[in-house]
């Protein structure tokens, strides 16, 4: 009955699987070899994950909303203190009115469970020689023969034919664990408000998920055939890069990477207004008017500003080198001249 319950499932990651390994195959690569079902593997990762954004924008905002609500949820665990029943009911009403799911950090990996387990069952399958949904008789020996940096991708550390494949899979488990120990660790130490109280629950809560994950990865791994450790690898990476890129552009106010966010921006902003500051501070020729007679019209000559100002200084100072405006001489009329030499 569970065998029918899981088959859509089966059937799903099987048929996902073996459509990119034909996509891998068609541009070359050896249908038999670790690549082609490594990457076909790695492919399924990246599927799962893009349909899983929607799941992590709300954990994302129900992270936020935990923050936000911190001074009510510590109200009533003072208030209520003595209470631990009447605490637990006013958390659970207040988490009800704000939409907030204090597990929803855990939403994503629940998500990815039944894949995870489905993989590990058709992987298992191969081990075994047995087909699990669209995979052919054929295919399975394909895969068989697969090997991942030297061992078969069916094969776990649990009964291991070779000391490679024990390696391999310790490698993959090490690096599986510290992956997730580092997502989880620079969402506590960059992305939480200073000022987080130490009965915060959503603090409590990562800090639980910050060793027991680690260690679940590093005792049930080892019963883990190599292929589900390339998944599960790859799927902690992608949720490290994912981490990565929302912690530096979307911090949580009051938080380690919300002042760096900060600080750069006040980079970015000085460096703007000091290129926009050297050009805006430019001297500019400014046309002055020489005065050509005394009603003070214009000759068409012009200076500096600088050389303007120099000389308006000079004037007030009264400093030998200033600069002086220079007056023509004025005209006189005909009549006038003309005038002076019959009185003469």
């Amino acid at each position: 009955m569970t065998l029918n319950i899981l088959d859509p499932l089966f059937n799903l990651v099987s048929w996902v699987i073996v459509t990119l390994h034909k996509g891998l195959t068609a541009i070359g690569l050896d249908p038999d070899s670790g690549l082609a079902w490594g990457l076909s593997i790695v492919g399924l990762v990246i599927i799962i994950r893009i349909a899983l954004i929607p799941l992590f924008v709300k954990q994302i905002k129900s992270m936020r909303n935990m923050q936000v609500l911190q001074p009510r949820i510590r109200e009533i665990q003072q208030k209520y203190k003595n209470e631990r029943e009447r605490q637990s009911q006013e958390l659970m009403k207040l988490y009800k009115e704000t939409g907030t799911n204090p597990l929803s950090s855990c939403l994503p990996i629940l998500a990815q469970a039944p894949f995870f387990f489905a993989l590990f069952r058709v992987l298992d399958g191969i081990a075994r020689d047995k087909a699990y949904g669209v995979l052919t008789t054929e295919l399975v020996d394909s895969a068989a023969k697969a090997r991942i940096f030297g061992a078969p991708i069916a094969s776990k550390f649990v009964g291991a034919e070779s000391v490679t494949v024990q390696v391999v899979t310790v490698i993959m488990i090490l690096l599986m664990s510290a992956s997730q120990f580092i997502t989880q660790r620079q969402l506590m130490v960059k992305n939480l408000p200073k000022d987080a109280a130490q009965n915060n629950p959503f603090l409590q809560q990562q800090k639980v998920l910050l060793y027991v994950f680690p260690i679940l990865f590093a005792v049930f791994g080892i019963n883990f055939p190599v292929g589900v450790l390339l998944y599960w690898l790859t799927s902690n990476l992608w949720s490290m890069a994912q981490q990565l890129y929302v912690i530096r552009r979307m911090p949580s106010p009051g938080s380690l990477a919300h002042e760096a966010l900060e600080a750069r921006r006040r980079r970015k902003a000085a460096k703007r207004d000091a290129g926009t500051g050297g050009t805006d501070g430019a001297a500019k020729p400014t046309v002055i008017a020489e005065a050509s007679d005394g009603s003070g019209s214009a000759d068409g000559k012009t200076r500096t500003a600088g050389s303007a100002g120099s000389a308006a200084s000079g004037s007030a100072t009264g400093s030998p080198h200033a600069t002086q405006v220079r007056r023509q001489p004025q005209r006189v009329p005909k009549s006038k001249r003309s005038g002076s030499k019959k009185k003469r």
